[in-house]
């Protein structure tokens, strides 16, 4: 039985195109006026590692060794949870939560994972860089963090089956589909016809293996990592939906930093931020290429059907009374109308 853990998964992302090892940046002579503690649950060969290291050696240079960022990745200081509660508890200056870990703190952090929401980078973009993400970044400041201007990108969920492909709704009925344990996607695999089962990662490879269920849903980096392609035939590009990390920080250590370092430090994560959205979007398309050699079969569905469903089927009516007025509106903005 080949049972892989998210984390082992991720270690996994050493061989993807862009990894590349790093040196670790020297620690100064003398000790830093502030340091800054950066925790993640990512390998440091990722591009989100990769360039958050760059922006701490920006920093070291540009502030000249008076504030100092280390990197503890990998889950080191603990899971998401732990993180995120250092965070809050200012043992940890920063963390970088995906949209739907910091959602089980600030509600409206979700809203990016609306299903069939995004049609492309592009609206993604227009939204969390504009008005929605300053929605949300509001939400986060009353909480008592910090949330960055810049989103990192964790990108886009796609759809694997063993049998026939997806390609319009009509194919998600009676789906035995595994989903997160995230009530958002349950509710819209539910509405869109399909028998979603929650199962924690590791339980992925195998309940596909013994036709446990038929399907699941991941980025693309993890379809490759976990090896998926070995228990399934086809994956939709679907797009279904598009989750990103939120570069946090401690209020209260956030408003220590004097305004000219603070400066420096937001320039750097926000820069790195963007290089790394570049960075992602490169290994996608390698790893689509990578994937088809191993035998998996790709298609590009039409999110109307899907969005005809959802709609049919009141979840965008659902969810737009549980996220308010004002945030679906400004997600609409971005998008164009859902419910």
């Amino acid at each position: 039985m080949n049972i892989i853990t998210r984390r082992a998964a991720l270690r996994g992302l050493a061989a993807a195109p862009l990894a590349a090892p790093l040196l670790a940046a020297p620690r100064p002579a003398r000790a830093a006026e502030f340091e800054l503690k950066y925790g993640n649950n990512l390998p440091m060969t990722h591009p989100l590692n990769i360039r958050a290291q760059q922006a701490a050696e920006r920093i070291a240079r540009e502030s000249k060794g008076r504030v100092e960022m280390r990197i503890f990745p990998n889950n080191q200081l603990g899971g998401d949870t732990d993180m995120l509660s250092q965070v809050r508890n200012g043992a940890l200056t920063f963390f970088t939560p995906s949209a739907l870990v910091i959602a089980t703190l600030v509600p409206a952090a979700a809203i990016n994972a609306v299903g069939f929401a995004f049609a492309d980078y592009d609206q993604v973009w227009k939204a969390m860089d504009g008005k929605l993400g300053a929605h949300v970044r509001a939400a986060i400041s009353r909480v008592n963090l910090f949330a960055f201007e810049k989103m990192w990108d964790n990108g886009f969920r796609q759809m694997t089956t063993s049998g026939r492909p997806i390609e319009t709704a009509r194919d998600m009925d009676g789906l035995k589909i595994r989903v997160p344990v995230s009530p958002l996607s349950i509710s819209m695999f539910k509405a869109l016809g399909a028998a979603p089962a929650s199962l924690q990662f590791s339980e992925v490879y195998s309940s596909l293996q013994t036709r446990i269920v038929d399907a699941q849903e991941n980025p693309l980096p993890i379809i490759q990592v976990a090896k998926l392609y070995e228990v399934q035939k086809s994956c939709a590009l679907s797009n279904h939906i598009w989750d990103g990390y939120w570069f946090i920080a401690n209020g209260r250590a956030w408003r220590g930093l004097p305004a000219d370092l603070q400066k420096i430090v937001s320039d750097a994560i926000n820069e790195a931020g963007m290089q790394q959205r570049e960075d992602i979007r490169t290994l996608n398309t390698s790893l689509q290429a990578d994937l088809e050699s191993k035998g998996l079969r790709f298609n590009s569905p039409a999110p109307d059907s899907f969005r005809a469903k959802l709609r049919e089927g009141g979840f965008y009516a659902e969810w737009k009374g549980r996220f308010g007025d004002e945030a679906w509106g400004l997600l609409e903005e971005a998008v164009g109308r859902l419910a």
